[in-house]
């Protein structure tokens, strides 16, 4: 008897939304950084064991928007808590509830979701703070299972997948079962590289990039990756390229590494880098970078 669900992964930034998944499917399919709002888009990671499959859905972090980037972000999580059969709500268990959390309780409640709460980096705080985030919590909501984690360390994430499997229905499978996620290989590719960018570059600049894999080809024995980076000022290119393209050539390196090992064979990757003033802002640059809102229900 096959039996499958959708479960929403929610919460605000840096909460641990997709190192929880990650570690729950035992692969790297969702990019991971300290920075926030590292997540753009909805990401689907598939697990499959015996006859169950669990589709998780990472999701942006929530945060007040300040471009139309940001407005497709927030409308990317709202779509994917209306369309999930389930939903977690992740939260840094250190921290008392705000504004965020309540809103996206609101949004469980309305939904009329079975959630589960999951209190994260429990590994940074002592037992009577984790007591009082429980109380804390206990008294907005009435979750289906509250877990303390770290889904960092992998600590108690089998017990979210214990209880996320109680969600599970009966009916075919959406994917196959040996599928990990649902982007395709461009996607990935260019998540890879937006990743080594949050973990080279400072500040505020990797959020106002954007990567476009513009060839994506095999080659005899070597897979041919050519991307674009775009950038919102010619300041930051100079950065993003570096000293004698040192930068450049470090996040090439890094994120060549982790292509070789997502895709098990030799990479050639290519980078340049590309200035497009206020990308963020223009509706048909968000569209042609693959954000549109229309694709969201």
């Amino acid at each position: 008897m096959l039996k499958t669900a959708y479960i929403s992964i929610i919460g605000r930034p840096n909460v641990g939304k997709s190192t929880l998944m990650n570690s729950m499917l035992g692969e790297k399919v969702s990019i991971v950084s300290p920075k926030p709002q590292t997540t753009r888009n909805r990401i689907a990671g598939i697990l499959t064991q015996g006859e169950n499959q669990f589709v998780f859905l990472d999701t942006p972090g929530v945060h007040k928007s300040k471009n139309k980037l940001g407005d497709y972000m927030m409308k990317s999580v709202r779509s994917t808590v209306r369309s999930a059969d389930a939903t977690i709500l992740i939260v840094d268990a250190s921290y008392t509830p705000g504004s965020t959390e309540i809103n996206l309780i609101e949004q469980i409640k309305k939904s009329e979701l079975p959630s589960i709460l999951v209190l994260n980096k429990i590994d940074m705080i002592n037992k009577e703070r984790l007591a009082e985030a429980i109380s804390e919590y206990a008294a907005l909501h009435d979750f289906d299972a509250v877990v303390p984690t770290s889904a960092i360390s992998g600590k108690n994430v089998e017990f979210v997948l214990q209880e996320a499997e109680k969600f599970l229905y009966e009916s075919d499978w959406m994917f196959d079962d040996d599928s990990i996620t649902d982007q395709p290989e461009r996607q990935i590719a260019s998540e890879i590289i937006r990743e080594k960018l949050l973990r080279v570059l400072n500040d505020e600049i990797p959020h106002g990039t954007a990567i476009v894999v513009e060839e994506f080809k095999k080659v005899k024995k070597t897979l041919n990756i050519r991307a674009e980076i775009y950038c919102e000022k010619s300041s930051h290119k100079g950065i993003i390229i570096g000293k004698n393209g040192e930068t450049l050539k470090k996040i090439g390196s890094y994120a060549r590494e982790d292509l070789e090992e997502f895709f098990g064979e030799k990479v050639y990757l290519n980078l340049w880098v590309k200035v497009k003033e206020k990308w963020r802002d223009s509706d048909f640059v968000l569209n042609s970078f693959g954000y549109n809102p229309k694709d969201l229900i």
